[in-house]
């Protein structure tokens, strides 16, 4: 039962893998990869030397790093002040609804986003205009854009997490509130001295490992929402590749971009594994 698994797996996952080759070629269609000239590393070296691969290297850090750490604190503070309301049925309403964007493709969010961050008619540039805020370009301005993906890749994902966090408070021991109470303790203390350690493992484990994801700076979200006008700050590893080979048919330096980048991905998901078993005895085997 497992054959035609295996067999969709060879095919779109390995087979593609073969294409890495042109990344240590001069790669030309009509020859195929038998008949390309070999050029060892000189795409990378090229790749290197381009003006825009230190800026795009720069963008896909810094906007990742942003995406983990708001991806971390947000559903966190969510998850604790969920904890505290006592009705069940608002709870659960507030998990359903900020769970729902996570089921939207980035294609649709984008459109939205598109609308309602417009400068001219969008919604929210209509309310800071009330406090007489000036019209801010959020997806045309360099200095808006990268908090813009990061805010809105927050908004969409923060409520799958939010759930990972509720179902760790419920795992923690009733009796050690009750015992706090008991000896005085607020819902402030409680929440420092149980509720936090209680939920150290699984911050531990979502922290360590998404490590693995510091050179994915979601090229579905930079695709839908980006322009020439932001590449300076909004154009990322992925967006380049897609650049170099499907728009300046440059396929060997875009392989050697991906292949880079693939290498560097894999260092860190490693080390995230480390991390994640030695602080969180977290393990896949």
């Amino acid at each position: 039962m497992l054959l035609p698994a295996i067999v969709l797996v060879v095919i779109y996952e390995y087979g593609p893998m073969v294409g890495i080759v042109m990344a240590f070629q001069d790669y030309v269609p009509a020859f195929g990869f038998f008949g390309s000239e070999w050029v060892g590393w000189d795409n990378f070296e090229f790749v290197l030397s381009l003006p825009d691969t230190r800026q795009v290297v720069w963008n896909t850090i810094f906007i990742a790093s942003m995406k983990i750490v708001a991806g971390l604190i947000a559903p966190l503070l969510t998850a604790l002040l969920l904890n505290e309301v006592g009705k069940a049925a608002f709870r659960r309403s507030v998990q359903t609804v900020i769970y729902l964007p996570h089921f939207l493709s980035w294609v649709i969010l984008g459109g939205i986003l598109i609308d309602v961050l417009s400068p001219s008619n969008g919604i929210v540039n209509q309310f800071l205009g009330i406090f007489g805020v000036d019209p801010i370009y959020f997806l045309g301005d360099n200095d808006w854009f990268p908090y813009t993906l990061v805010v809105s890749d927050t908004w969409k994902e923060f409520g799958f997490n939010t759930v990972v966090y509720l179902a760790a408070i419920t795992a923690i021991d009733p009796s050690l509130y009750e015992v706090a109470s008991v000896d005085g303790a607020g819902r402030l203390r409680q929440t420092w001295h149980i509720t936090l350690p209680g939920m150290a493992p699984i911050i531990v484990l979502l922290a360590t490992l998404s490590l693995g994801n510091v050179l994915n700076a979601g090229f579905e979200q930079v695709f839908v929402m980006y322009s020439p006008q932001v590449y300076d700050s909004g154009d990322i590893i992925d967006t380049f590749v897609f650049r170099l080979g499907l728009i300046d048919f440059q396929y060997s330096a875009a392989a050697a971009v991906g292949l880079f980048k693939s290498v560097v991905s894999l260092l860190f998901i490693g080390l995230s594994y480390f991390l994640a078993y030695r602080f969180a005895r977290y393990r896949i085997f």
